[in-house]
C-alpha cells in the first residue's frame, strides 16, 4: 500500500507495531496496579495518594490526546508516535529510580504524556492504512494487544514485585520501550499528514488544557471545598473551549464530528460510560484480594488474569464477528455482558469465595472483549482520514475520561470512608463498604450505557430507513 506521501507500506509490520504498543501500556497500568500495595507500604502512602499513582497517569493522558490528536493530523502521525514513544519511556526509567512520592508521581505523569500521544497515533496509522472490510480484524488483533498486556500485567507485576521489587516494572517498561523505539525507525517508514498545512488552535488548546486538569483534579478532590472549586473552574474551562472551538476556523475538537454524527457520538458515548463504569474493578479487587484476603501480589495477580484473558480473547473474536454482523448490537451485548459483573461485585464481603470473584471477573472479561473492537471500528470508520488523529483523540478522551472519572469516584469514596489514613486492618470495614457504594454506582453507569447504546442503535436504524 502507498501513503499519501508516496511511499510503499507494509501492513503486516505495521499491525505489528501497532499490537506491540497496545501491549506494553496496558502491561504498565496492570501491573502497577498489583505493586500499589507494596510501594504504598514503602511510601507510607494514604490511601488518597495511593490512588493518584494511578490517576495521574490517566489525567496526564487526557491533557494531551485532544490537541495531540489534531497536531498528529498536521504535522505527521509517525513523527508524534515517536515523539510520545520517547517520553513514555523516559518516565518509566525515571520511575525505575524513584526514591519518593514525588519522583514516582512525575515519572507516572510522563508516562502518561508519552502514552496518550502515542496511543492516538497508533489507532489513527493502521485506521489509515487498513480499508473498511479489513480494519475490524485489524483493530480487533491490534487491540488484542492491549487485553494480553492487561493479562501479562497483573501476573509479571506481582512476580516482579515480590522477586525483585516494583522498581524492576518501570524499568522493564522502558527497555519495552526502547525496542518498540528501534521497530518504529527500522519498520514504519511512511508519514501520514492528512491536514498538512492547516492552522493549530492554540487558544482552544490552552482552554482544553487548564480545563480538562483542573476538572479532573477538582472531580477527583470531592467532596473537599478545594475539589469544588476546582471542579466548578475546570468545568466553566471546558465550557469555555467548546465555545472557542465553535468560532475556531481550524479545531482541535471538531465539533461538526457530533453535530452531524449520530453514529460518531452515541459511540463515544458508550465508549465513555463503559469506561467509567468498569476501569476501577481491577484497581479494586487488587486491593481487596491483597487487604482483605491476604494474598501475595503474584497470586492476585494469577486470580486477576482471569478477565484478562478473555478481554484478550473476545477482543479478536470481536473484530471478527464485527465484519459480519452489525457491530453495533456486539457493542451492546458487551456492555450488558459488564452489567451484570458490575452487580456480582456489589455482594463483596470478607467471606466471598474464591468461585465467585473469578467467574465475575471472567464475565467482565468477556464483556469488555466484546465491547472495544467493535465499538473503535464504528467510531473510526464513521469520519473522514483528514480528520482520524482528530477523532482517535476524542475516543482516547472519552476512554481516558472515564477510567479517570472511575478511579475519581473511587478516590472521593475513599475519601469519605477512610479519610487521610492508610488501609491497616482497622480500616478493613471502611474499605469493604467503600467497594460495595462503588459497585452500586459502577452497575448504575453501566445499565444506563446498554440503555444509550441501544437508543443509538434504533436512531440508526430509524435513520436509514429510505
Amino acid at each position: 500500500m502507498t501513503t499519501n506521501s508516496g511511499t510503499r507500506v507494509n501492513k503486516n509490520i505495521i499491525l505489528t507495531i501497532s499490537t506491540v504498543t497496545a501491549f506494553i501500556l496496558p502491561f504498565l497500568v496492570a501491573s502497577v496496579n498489583v505493586a500499589l500495595p507494596t510501594m504504598g507500604r514503602e511510601f507510607n502512602m494514604e490511601a488518597v495518594t495511593m490512588t493518584w499513582v494511578s490517576t495521574s497517569y490517566f489525567l496526564a493522558i487526557a491533557i494531551v490526546q485532544v490537541p495531540f490528536g489534531r497536531l498528529s493530523d498536521i504535522f505527521g502521525r509517525r513523527r508524534l508516535f515517536i515523539l510520545g514513544l520517547v517520553i513514555s519511556t523516559l518516565g518509566s526509567f525515571l520511575g525505575g529510580f524513584a526514591n519518593s512520592i514525588t519522583v514516582l508521581l512525575i515519572a507516572r505523569v510522563l508516562q502518561g504524556l508519552g502514552s496518550g500521544m502515542t496511543f492516538n497515533n497508533s489507532v489513527a496509522i493502521l485506521t489509515s492504512v487498513f480499508p473498511g472490510k479489513e480494519r475490524a480484524k485489524a483493530l480487533g488483533i491490534s487491540q488484542s494487544g492491549t487485553y494480553l498486556g492487561l493479562s501479562l500485567g497483573p501476573l509479571f507485576g506481582g512476580f516482579l514485585t515480590e522477586t525483585f521489587g516494583w522498581q524492576s516494572i518501570f524499568l522493564i517498561s522502558g527497555g519495552l520501550g526502547v525496542m518498540l523505539v528501534i521497530m518504529v525507525f527500522v519498520g514504519l517508514k511512511a508519514e501520514w499528514r492528512e491536514a498538512q498545512g492547516e492552522k493549530f488552535d492554540i487558544k482552544g488548546s490552552i482552554a482544553y488544557v487548564i480545563g480538562i486538569a483542573l476538572f479532573m483534579y477538582g472531580f477527583s478532590s470531592l467532596p473537599s471545598l478545594t475539589g469544588i472549586v476546582l471542579f466548578v473552574f475546570g468545568t466553566a474551562g471546558l465550557i469555555l473551549f467548546v465555545w472557542l472551538e465553535s468560532r475556531a476556523d481550524s479545531p482541535i475538537f471538531n465539533l461538526s464530528l457530533f453535530r452531524n454524527n449520530r453514529v460518531f457520538i452515541f459511540s463515544n458515548i458508550a465508549a465513555l460510560i463503559t469506561y467509567i463504569s468498569t476501569f476501577a474493578m481491577n484497581y479494586l479487587l487488587s486491593l481487596y484480594l491483597q487487604y482483605i484476603n491476604g494474598y501475595t501480589p503474584q497470586t492476585a495477580g494469577l486470580i486477576l488474569i482471569m478477565a484478562s484473558a478473555l478481554m484478550t480473547t473476545f477482543t479478536v473474536i470481536s473484530g471478527f464477528i464485527s465484519q459480519k454482523k452489525d457491530p453495533r448490537a456486539v457493542a451492546t451485548i458487551g456492555m450488558a455482558v459488564d452489567s451484570i459483573a458490575c452487580i456480582m461485585m456489589i455482594f463483596l464481603g470478607v467471606n466471598t469465595p474464591l468461585w465467585y470473584i473469578i467467574l465475575a471477573l471472567a464475565i467482565y472479561g468477556t464483556g469488555i472483549g466484546l465491547f472495544v473492537s467493535p465499538n473503535t471500528n464504528i467510531i473510526m470508520s464513521s469520519v473522514e482520514n483528514k480528520v482520524l488523529g482528530v477523532a482517535s483523540g476524542i475516543l482516547g478522551t472519552m476512554r481516558t475520561a472515564g477510567m479517570m472519572l472511575s478511579m475519581g469516584i473511587t478516590m472521593i469514596l475513599f475519601s469519605v470512608y477512610i479519610g487521610q489514613a492508610e488501609i491497616t486492618s482497622e480500616y478493613y470495614p471502611d474499605f469493604l463498604s467503600s467497594v460495595r457504594v462503588g459497585f452500586i454506582i459502577f452497575s448504575v453507569f453501566s445499565i444506563g450505557g446498554v440503555v444509550a447504546q441501544m437508543v443509538a442503535r434504533n436512531r440508526d436504524k430509524k435513520e436509514s430507513k429510505p
